[in-house]
């Protein structure tokens, strides 16, 4: 398996899942590309790991373990990807998995990523324009991702985020640009 797709929407009426997601999916099957994809509001997963599936988590590591490249795709609530693609991070992302800390001193470590042979493409959505989160806000929805969670799974500099903004309120022409722009991007993997 080539490609393995996350979304974590529950709307399939959603730009996220209508129009990102089938985008890269019409690309990856014109290609003659493999995917997995795991939906993780119709699988009904839980963020919670006091609810965890351990089947299910496992079902995910072993999609991602067997994929080349990686599509997340989510809107940003509240600054950060939705509760099932946070609860995901957390929970398939685990340490021995997707990372092991080594010891420096006895009192520090820092992670060793274990995907760093993944390329990572995620697509956040946001109802927000770009200028107020870009400086305001310091774009620290982005920050944290790549920081907080790709930087200890896949390693620095090895993954790609792209951010589409005021989604709910632009025209369908802005809508098929950021589409293109999906398009391209599978392309580029594709090449690769």
């Amino acid at each position: 398996m080539e490609n393995l797709i996350v979304i974590g929407h529950p709307d399939k009426k959603s730009f996220c899942y209508n129009g990102i997601m089938k985008t890269i999916i019409e690309t990856l099957k014109k290609n003659n590309q493999t995917y997995e994809l795991i939906d993780l509001y119709a699988d009904k997963f839980s963020p919670s790991r006091y609810y965890r599936n351990e089947k299910i988590v496992k079902k995910y590591q072993d999609l991602v373990a067997k994929s080349k490249k990686i599509y997340i795709i989510s809107p940003v609530w509240w600054f950060r990807c939705t509760p099932l693609i946070e609860g995901f991070f957390d929970q398939v992302f685990a340490q021995g998995f997707a990372y092991v800390f080594v010891p420096i001193t006895k009192i520090y470590a820092y992670p060793k990523p274990l995907l760093g042979d993944k390329k990572v493409r995620t697509y956040l959505t946001h109802g927000a324009p770009s200028i107020p989160v870009l400086t305001l806000y310091l774009n620290s929805v982005k920050l944290r991702l790549v920081m907080g969670v790709y930087s200890f799974v896949f390693g620095w500099f090895k993954t790609k985020t792209r951010q589409f903004w005021s989604v709910p309120f632009v025209d369908l022409n802005k809508r098929i640009k950021y589409l293109r722009r999906v398009e391209k991007d599978v392309l580029s993997d594709i090449k690769k």
